[in-house]
């Protein structure tokens, strides 16, 4: 399964996601840098160039920048005022990373089987390939389907202190972003 490419986007919008450190698995430390620039964010502007669809895809797209750049409390308040599975999905990975992993799960409950999971499992199962896997990360390469439950509980032993698990959970969430924000992209647009 091949990740989108930033190019896919409008400049403004492969500018921020290129400038993006590393998805971290906690709060991380918000970008400065970014936080203008954030702050300006439309969904016209996201959307520069195409045909905008759906406005609630658009602002989970927003609420994924935000995300992506640390911003936890702005993303939040997008994401829970977007009451799809997808917004549910965004909600979940927030508080995953705050880390609130009773509420997270909880949100993840309410996503359910979302359209991006089978790419998230397939991207994670790519990284376990080639990663040394121990008993916090083995889901990643045994598992048909996503389980976001797992992945909760697996970032939870990896932020109480199992390096070798947060360094390959930190490419998974990674990739989990990159997918998700694309499938939220591509339905904002209509495709």
């Amino acid at each position: 399964m091949l990740l989108p490419e930033t190019s896919d986007y409008p400049s403004q919008i492969a500018q921020l996601i290129e400038s993006a450190a590393v998805c971290p698995l906690t709060p991380g430390k918000p970008n400065q840098e970014a936080k203008a620039q954030l702050s300006s964010l439309t969904p016209d502007m996201v959307f520069e160039g195409h045909s905008l669809c759906d406005l609630e895809m658009a602002n989970s797209c927003i609420s994924g920048l935000w995300l992506l750049h640390n911003y936890l409390d702005d993303s939040h308040t997008i994401s829970q005022d977007n009451h799809s599975s997808t917004g549910s999905y965004w909600h979940g990975i927030m508080h995953r990373r705050e880390p609130d992993y009773s509420n997270a799960k909880y949100w993840f409950r309410k996503v359910g089987q979302h359209s991006a999971m089978a790419d998230v499992q397939l991207a994670a199962a790519n990284i376990a390939k080639s990663a040394k896997l121990d008993a916090d990360t083995q889901f990643l390469a045994d598992n048909s389907t996503w389980d976001a439950f797992t992945m909760v509980d697996a970032c939870q032993a990896a932020n109480s202190g199992n390096e070798n698990a947060a360094t390959i959970l930190r490419q998974v969430a990674g990739a989990e972003w990159r997918i998700l924000f694309n499938y939220c992209f591509r339905k904002a647009i209509g495709q």
